[in-house]
């Protein structure tokens, strides 16, 4: 139970808020650790007593399906993405996007397993996704030689295959700069630089 700094126990949560919370907190957890987590992590990550997330779940496979059903929620994908502000630079949004897309086809992978879910996650409705996408690239639109549609396609392509294990270089990785640069400038040097040093 939590305590106020004058000593007196904070108000008791509804049982749909002390689930959402515990929820919340066990998410990232499970992208990192996968089914291996514990239950005193995802207390100490919700600051609860361990009891309290058997009280508010029954079992660890009921929070883990709860937390799936979160964590692949169409709607937490597209809220997500509207959080990428249409203002910021072309380059940290291309960074946004693929740090977002790497860190869901992660924990995607993790979050399955744990919860022993086979069936592929709702993807989220295409018309909502594509607004969202137009407007985060409407400060650039007659710059692209893309779609934004198409190039957030790309940028997932790229992201899912620099998330996969067997797919991506152990030894040398690409970090979200290099794919952000790759992306924005190709895999030739600048030729005026190359020319002028």
């Amino acid at each position: 139970m939590t305590t106020t700094t004058s000593g007196r126990r904070a108000p008791a949560l509804p049982l749909h808020d002390r689930r959402a919370m515990i929820v919340d907190a066990v998410i990232p957890l499970i992208t990192e650790h996968g089914a291996d987590v514990t239950s005193r992590q995802i207390a100490d990550a919700a600051g609860v007593a361990e009891g309290t997330i058997f009280r508010a779940f029954g079992d660890k496979e009921s929070l883990m399906l709860a937390a799936a059903e979160k964590f692949f929620d169409p709607e937490t994908a597209l809220n997500k993405l509207r959080a990428i502000d249409p203002d910021d630079p072309l380059e940290a949004k291309i960074a946004q996007l693929i740090e977002l897309f790497r860190g869901r086809f992660k924990g995607a992978m993790r979050v399955m397993a744990a919860a022993g879910r086979r069936e592929p996650p709702r993807a989220p409705d295409q018309q909502a996704y594509d607004t969202i996408v137009t407007q985060i690239f409407a400060p650039e639109v007659a710059r692209l030689q893309l779609t934004p549609r198409r190039v957030t396609h790309l940028l997932r392509l790229l992201s899912m295959a620099s998330a996969l294990p067997g797919v991506s270089d152990a030894d040398t990785p690409f970090t979200t700069d290099d794919l952000t640069h790759i992306v924005l400038h190709g895999i030739l040097h600048d030729e005026k630089a190359v020319l002028s040093a």
